[in-house]
């Protein structure tokens, strides 16, 4: 496989992740207007596409001794406008602090500049049996140069 068979995992701008999405039919429902779970979908490829972009791959991580996953522990989701069919959507994510055990991720889907919806998200690191871990210290340097600084944390 050549290199540009491989799908982008987006771009940094700044702190800020950007992914380019396209809607694809089965991404809508009857009228051509993107069904709300795939918003949640989008949103998910954008931090997992940040994480592998900033030298963080999901495999790597079950590989460390012990493995450790991330969950979704909270979501709070702002719906402002609809995406349709064949738009060209950008997903901006934000990894804004670490906190303990917890990752705050702010995110926000995106078309021509203009937001459509917004994500408040609360990212736990767990061991593989779903009891909560601190991430590694290796996870936490590989994030920071894309934090916050200390006081303007979202």
């Amino acid at each position: 496989m050549s290199q540009t068979d491989h799908p982008t995992a987006g771009r940094f701008e700044g702190r800020d992740h950007l992914l380019p999405v396209r809607v694809y039919y089965e991404d809508t429902d009857f009228t051509g207007v993107v069904y709300h779970a795939n918003y949640v979908r989008y949103f998910e490829r954008g931090r997992s596409d940040f994480l592998r972009l900033a030298g963080i791959g999901h495999a790597e991580l079950l590989e460390i001794d012990p493995p450790l996953a991330f969950v979704v522990a909270e979501m709070k989701l702002n719906f402002i406008k609809p995406a349709r069919i064949d738009d060209a959507l950008v997903v901006r994510t934000t990894y804004d602090s670490v906190k303990g055990v917890r990752l705050m991720i702010s995110q926000t889907i995106e078309r021509n500049g203009e937001a459509l919806c917004r994500a408040d998200v609360t990212a736990v690191c767990i061991h593989l049996d779903g009891r909560p871990r601190r991430p590694t210290p290796a996870l936490v340097e590989a994030v920071r140069p894309w934090l916050a600084p200390v006081g303007e944390a979202g």
